[in-house]
């Protein structure tokens, strides 16, 4: 299924989100404006907010705010990459040079501050008891996330356990959110809201398992990354975690050094060493599970065309070279 169709069953919420986003935006200091504009046009898939539209579509929703709220899913994420590729060091995210390497690194983490607040803003506007109670609390989630995989930097003793501990929290809360809003936004029955709450998550598990997968199999003019960007973070994903348990003794002393110090000089035979155990094929089958997860808890909820498009989003996660 191409992300298009899926995208076209909700593009007029999707452009009022846009614009949205650009609206609230709006600021008379010139490096704020420019570097909007510049992260604006280098696109991003928009899944978290096409996730929260379909969601609500989903449980009926009649209402406006689902576009405010969506707006919000994208600050939020897209705030968190501002911080994220200082933290990393990243050159490159989605095909364009990461905003830090243009304007600097105080720059970035500024404006992904204020793309923060202008976020909260919106939730506080809005007046509704329950969204900000959920907001305030997956945003809190979603940094502790951040901080312990910064803990965790170059550790080649990093468990299955651990690594899902911060996928949970880095990245499937916020997917959580943006399907579990669709729900509380409608009034719809509490079966709904927490059917919704757990496709998110479930989703957000695959998603991540997906792009980890990406980061060792796939070149940057798909991905808009660099291939072994985690392993030069020094981030042990679960294709490096699968591999050390699998290879070789001395496999295994190169795969341990390369995490200790974030080095990708010998990235060839690090990535025959995952290609040899099959780790991308481990970490694709544990994304498939949580696909099929969500798309399962999918009957809770009547049938319509926008959750035939969730069940076909759950499909393009599990299936995107990209």
């Amino acid at each position: 299924m191409q992300l298009e169709t899926i995208q076209a069953l909700v593009q007029k919420d999707l452009e009022a989100t846009d614009q949205f986003i650009i609206f609230r935006l709006e600021s008379t200091i010139p490096l704020i404006q420019n570097m909007v504009q510049y992260i604006l046009t280098c696109g991003g898939k928009r899944i978290r907010p096409l996730l929260l539209l379909l969601s609500a579509r989903a449980c009926n929703s009649q209402v406006q705010h689902h576009v405010d709220l969506a707006a919000v899913i994208e600050l939020i994420h897209t705030a968190t990459l501002l911080h994220d590729d200082v933290v990393d060091n990243a050159t490159l995210r989605r095909g364009h040079k990461t905003a830090h390497t243009i304007w600097g690194n105080e720059a970035s983490v500024l404006v992904g501050d204020f793309l923060y607040s202008r976020a909260f803003q919106v939730v506080v506007d809005l007046k509704i008891a329950r969204i900000l109670e959920i907001f305030s609390f997956a945003t809190h989630y979603i940094a502790e996330g951040e901080i312990l995989q910064l803990m965790n930097c170059k550790n080649p003793d990093t468990t299955e356990e651990f690594y899902f501990d911060i996928i949970q929290r880095k990245t499937a809360k916020l997917f959580e959110i943006a399907a579990q809003f669709g729900g509380v936004i409608t009034a719809s029955p509490e079966e709904y809201t927490e059917t919704m709450r757990q496709y998110g998550f479930y989703l957000g598990i695959a998603y991540q398992l997906i792009d980890d997968a990406l980061d060792y199999s796939q070149p940057a003019q798909e991905t808009g990354k660099n291939v072994g960007n985690d392993l030069a973070d020094g981030k042990t994903t679960l294709p490096l975690i699968h591999a050390l348990r699998h290879c070789k003794p001395q496999e295994a002393q190169l795969l341990r050094e390369a995490i200790k110090t974030g080095s990708c000089n010998q990235l060839d035979q690090i990535l025959a060493i995952i290609e040899s155990t099959d780790a991308i094929q481990y970490t694709a089958t544990a994304a498939k599970h949580y696909t099929q997860k969500a798309q399962a808890i999918l009957a809770n909820i009547p049938a319509s065309p926008y959750r035939d498009a969730l069940h076909q989003l759950a499909g393009f996660v599990v299936d995107r070279t990209y």
